[in-house]
C-alpha cells in the first residue's frame, strides 16, 4: 500500500470523528432551540466568541467520550517496522488501515495517542476543578459571611498556600518519592471530606422545614459520600467502583490543594460584597439560617464570576497536567496524555517532528476553547 497524502489523511481524520460531528449537531441544535429558557447556558448562543470556545470544548469533550470508537489503534500497541514512521504510512500487519499521523519512538500510533490522551485530561481537570469549587465555595461563604476570627484564620492559611510557587508545590506534591510518606493519602483525607459537606450542607438547608425528605435525602448523600470517600481517598471501596491509583491520587489531590485557596479568596470577596444587599437582608428577616442565605441567596447571585473562574482554572489545570506529563511526572510513564507524549516526542523534534506537534495542538486548542468560554460566559454574565 502506498502512504496517504495529507487530503486523505485528513479526510480519513474527519470520517473517523462521526460519533463526536454527531454528538455536537445534536447539542447546538437542542441548546439553540432551548436557548430562551436556559438562562446564561443559552445567552452563552448569543455571544460568537463563546459559541466558539463551546464548540471546542465540547469537541475535546465528545472525543474523550466516544475514544474507543475513533481510536484507530490501542494506544499502547507497538507495532514492528513503525518507529518513528510519518504520518499516512501503511500499517504493517494490518490490510487498509494507516498510521495517521505516524509513529513515535516505541512504534505506537500517534493519533490513537492524542485521541487517548482527551480521555486522560479531561477525566483529571474538571473533576479535581470540581473539588477544588466545592472546597473552596464552603469556606468562603463561611469566611465571608461570618467574619471575625473564622475569617483571619481562613484567610490566613489560604494566603499560606499561595505564597508558594504553584509550579514549586506541584513538584514536591507529585513526585513519586512523597507516596512513602503518607502525606497524599492524609491530604486526600482532609479534602476529599468537603464535597460530602458540600452536599449535606445544601440538602439540609433547603429541606430543613420538611424533616422526613430532609432526612431521607441526608441520609442517602452520607451513605454514598462515605462510600465514594471511603474509595477515592483509602482505595477501600469493597466493590471496587469508586478506586485512585496512586500516581492519580498524587495529581488530584495537588490541584484540589493548589486551585482551593484562590477559589476561596474569590468566594470570600463575592460573599463580603453580597451579604449587604437588601435581598440577604430580608432573608435575615425572614428568619433563614446562615447557611441556607450563604448557598440559596448569596452563591446563586456569584455564580457569574465562578463559572468564568471555573473554566478558566480547568484550562489552567489542563496546561499543569501537560507540564506535569512533559517532566515525567504524570499519570503513569505509559499513559497517552498529551504531556508525557510532547515529551516522548521532543527528543526527536529536529528529526521526526509528527510525534509532539499533534498533542501540542491539541492543548493548545483545549486551553484555548476554555478561555473563549469563559470570555463568553463573562460578556453574558455581565448582563445579569
Amino acid at each position: 500500500m502506498d502512504s496517504l497524502s495529507w487530503g486523505q489523511i485528513l479526510s480519513q481524520i474527519f470520517l473517523l470523528f462521526w460519533p463526536v460531528w454527531t454528538g455536537m449537531l445534536l447539542i447546538f441544535a437542542i441548546s439553540i432551540f432551548t436557548k430562551e429558557r436556559t438562562g446564561l447556558y443559552g445567552r452563552l448562543f448569543d455571544s460568537p466568541i463563546g459559541m466558539i470556545g463551546f464548540a471546542v470544548v465540547m469537541f475535546w469533550a465528545l472525543t474523550a467520550v466516544f475514544a474507543d470508537l475513533i481510536v484507530t489503534f490501542d494506544s499502547l500497541q507497538q507495532l514492528s517496522g513503525m518507529k518513528n514512521k510519518p504520518p499516512g504510512t501503511p500499517a504493517r500487519g494490518y490490510e487498509g488501515q494507516y498510521f495517521l499521523l505516524g509513529g513515535d519512538n516505541l512504534a505506537r500510533d500517534v493519533f490513537s495517542r492524542v485521541v487517548m490522551g482527551s480521555r486522560t485530561v479531561l477525566s483529571i481537570a474538571p473533576a479535581a476543578t470540581m473539588f477544588a469549587f466545592m472546597m473552596g465555595i464552603t469556606l468562603g461563604l463561611a469566611a465571608g459571611y461570618f467574619g471575625g476570627r473564622l475569617d483571619t484564620a481562613l484567610s490566613f492559611l489560604a494566603n499560606l498556600v499561595l505564597a508558594f510557587p504553584v509550579i514549586l508545590l506541584f513538584y514536591l506534591l507529585v513526585t513519586p518519592e512523597i507516596r512513602v510518606t503518607g502525606i497524599p493519602v492524609f491530604m486526600a483525607a482532609v479534602l476529599f471530606v468537603f464535597p460530602v459537606v458540600f452536599f449535606v450542607i445544601l440538602i439540609n438547608s433547603r429541606t430543613y422545614t420538611q424533616p422526613v425528605k430532609r432526612n431521607a435525602l441526608v441520609a442517602i448523600t452520607l451513605v454514598a459520600g462515605a462510600w465514594a470517600y471511603s474509595g477515592l481517598a483509602f482505595n477501600m471501596d469493597p466493590l471496587g467502583i469508586f478506586y485512585m491509583d496512586p500516581n492519580l491520587l498524587n495529581i488530584f489531590v495537588s490541584v484540589v490543594f493548589v486551585n482551593s485557596p484562590t477559589v476561596f479568596r474569590i468566594v470570600r470577596g463575592l460573599t463580603l460584597d453580597i451579604k449587604t444587599r437588601d435581598y440577604v437582608a430580608a432573608a435575615q428577616t425572614r428568619g433563614e439560617g446562615p447557611w441556607y442565605i450563604m448557598l440559596w441567596e448569596i452563591l446563586p447571585n456569584a455564580r457569574g464570576p465562578l463559572i468564568v473562574d471555573f473554566c478558566l482554572r480547568v484550562g489552567y489545570t489542563t496546561i499543569l497536567l501537560g507540564t506535569l506529563g512533559f517532566f515525567g511526572l504524570g499519570v503513569s510513564p505509559e499513559s497517552p496524555d498529551w504531556g508525557s507524549t510532547i515529551n516522548e516526542g521532543r527528543k526527536l523534534l529536529s528529526v521526526f517532528p509528527h510525534p509532539a506537534v499533534p498533542p501540542a495542538v491539541a492543548l493548545m486548542s483545549l486551553v484555548l476553547g476554555l478561555n473563549l468560554l469563559a470570555d463568553g460566559l463573562r460578556e453574558q454574565s455581565l448582563r445579569d
